[in-house]
């Protein structure tokens, strides 16, 4: 809003300049102050239509971007070597992280990569977060499941199905996918590697902090790595 500010003043000193000078001399032309005014223009910068939605993006470059850096003895949250790592080191539990802020309605993007641990894991994206007993986490696994899930006042429910559900949208020949969570009014969808897998309704939550999450079932050891998380408007 600055440069836009000064080029407005810029633009207005140079036609004030060009009508003195018509004043003054009506033979004289514009000519200069024409080709002044299109360097100026030139230089504007251009913002994209995604960089104007874009709400909050991290690539994990700076420890200091605001997310956990704990370590709980079974499990981990911190960054590493440029990703966000959690670490889960205990079986059946989950880990979570959180960036601090705030949002109703967000479309979050995040790649992610298996470090290492069982594929029998879970993992994904949290939106409108609570508090550790109130969320949303819209998740995969390594060996290819997806669900939806709520966590309302500690108690965990998985949305639309019964359990965790195969897609073949999942990556499980490589250790890398990219999801992206919806989370617009009542309408919850995942999507996996640009496919969606499954979308739900549910009015619990409104707003909230958004998040990573990662987990474990009978076998520790899973070390989820995430990377390019991005939030966008809708």
């Amino acid at each position: 809003m600055t440069i836009h500010k000064a080029l407005l003043s810029a633009v207005s000193a140079l036609c004030l300049a060009a009508l003195a000078c018509s004043l003054a001399d009506n033979t004289s032309s514009t000519p200069a102050v024409s080709s002044e005014l299109a360097d100026i223009t030139s230089s504007a910068p251009v913002v994209s239509p995604e960089a104007e939605r874009t709400l909050f993006s991290d690539d994990f470059s700076s420890t200091s971007s605001g997310w956990d850096r704990e370590d709980y003895g079974t499990g981990k949250t911190d960054y590493l070597d440029g990703t966000y790592q959690i670490q889960v080191n205990e079986a059946n539990f989950d880990y979570w992280a959180n960036p601090g802020l705030s949002f109703d309605d967000v479309v979050v993007d995040v790649d992610t990569i298996l470090g290492g641990g069982p594929v029998d894991n879970d993992f994904g994206v949290i939106c409108r977060y609570q508090d550790t007993d109130n969320f949303y986490a819209l998740l995969i696994s390594s060996d290819g499941m997806y669900g939806i899930y709520r966590n309302q006042t500690g108690e965990t429910m998985m949305l639309g199905q019964d359990g965790m559900l195969p897609s073949e949208a999942i990556h499980t020949d490589t250790p890398d996918n990219h999801v992206t969570a919806s989370c617009i009014g009542s309408v919850l969808t995942l999507s996996v590697n640009g496919q969606q897998v499954v979308q739900v309704t549910d009015s619990a939550f409104s707003s909230g902090d958004v998040g990573l999450l990662a987990g474990s079932f009978d076998s520790p050891g899973v070390d989820m790595r995430f990377d390019n998380f991005v939030v966008t408007k809708p």
